[in-house]
């Protein structure tokens, strides 16, 4: 059945693969922006911002499913300025009269010192509710897809460096997903009953260390083995100058990243695919899909959509 539907960040890299996903599903479409009279994609752009408050109640007014999906990972004070946007949103869901709000988290086990990127997320999850409006999340690690800003850190490592000094986080177990999976299972939750106010955990088939995904990246991307040698005093703060020196993320987003990456972000409970069906993309095929993307984009010196969230 048709419905109403907001989707914020409807320009970043999660969103601009959502909003044409459900508009080919046969919704009406509000791509929420701050820059409405510039946006170029599908469905109907729609001028808001989640720092302010009455621009959100005139773009959820009638809309009757929401997807949330902006982080903030550029600031040193993103975590009061992610909880005061989603406790904004979910207010003025709830007023607007939404029954879903849909949630792009990041994973993490809750028993763990989560870092302050992933400790955000789940508050994130919890102020969205706050109102009343049920809360669907899912909740994910690393998005395979050109343009995510955590691929684009892997891909640009392999590209720049014939071999890596790298940080103890190289041995972190992770569990990265393909961008049209993500995008399956957000279309996937939409408007189901026994979704709301659940928690889903999102991942591909593999588990693996960064120290993999970046070898399997190099072996896919330059046909070729690159050294990868971990330095356990390499610090955060060493780290995330690192980065912005070899790839184009500035330091504070490298830095908040990083922080994220000393949490194993696994899947344990799947029960996601009794609710979505289908088999996820493997890593590579996911690092290909990506690469050719890309490709077709014209790509080496244009610069793509980003996102930071879950962890890009």
């Amino acid at each position: 059945m048709s419905a109403r539907v907001l989707v914020t960040g409807a320009t970043g890299f999660i969103g601009s693969h959502l909003v044409p996903a459900l508009v080919e599903a046969g919704h009406e479409v509000l791509a929420m922006t701050r820059r409405p009279d510039s946006y170029g994609g599908p469905g109907q752009a729609v001028g808001a911002d989640v720092d302010d408050p009455d621009s959100l109640r005139r773009a959820l007014d009638g809309v009757e499913i929401a997807y949330y999906l902006v982080h903030s990972l550029d600031t040193e004070n993103f975590e009061a300025k992610d909880a005061a946007a989603a406790r904004a949103f979910g207010r003025a869901a709830k007023d607007g009269g939404v029954r879903q709000i849909i949630y792009l988290g990041g994973l993490g086990d809750d028993a763990e010192d989560l870092s302050a990127h992933l400790r955000s997320r789940r508050e994130v999850e919890d102020l969205l509710g706050e109102a009343g409006v049920p809360v669907t999340v899912l909740r994910a690690a690393i998005v395979i897809g050109h343009g995510g800003i955590s691929w684009e850190i892997t891909r640009q490592l392999v590209e720049h460096l014939p071999a890596m000094i790298a940080p103890k986080w190289v041995e972190t177990k992770t569990q990265p997903i393909a961008l049209p999976d993500v995008i399956r299972y957000l279309v996937g939750v939409f408007d189901r009953p026994e979704a709301f106010g659940r928690v889903y955990e999102i991942g591909g088939p593999e588990v693996l260390s960064y120290r993999d995904m970046l070898k399997r990246a190099a072996r896919l991307q330059k046909h070729r083995d690159v050294p990868i040698i971990p330095v356990p005093l390499l610090t955060p703060r060493l780290s995330s100058g690192w980065l912005a020196l070899i790839t184009d993320v500035d330091t504070q987003t490298g830095r908040n990243l990083i922080d994220s990456m000393s949490n194993e972000v696994v899947v344990h409970d799947r029960s996601i695919e009794q609710l979505v069906p289908g088999e996820p993309l493997d890593y590579d095929e996911a690092v290909r899909l990506a690469l050719a993307d890309r490709a077709a984009a014209g790509a080496a010196d244009q610069e793509p959509a980003r996102s930071t969230g879950p962890q890009g």
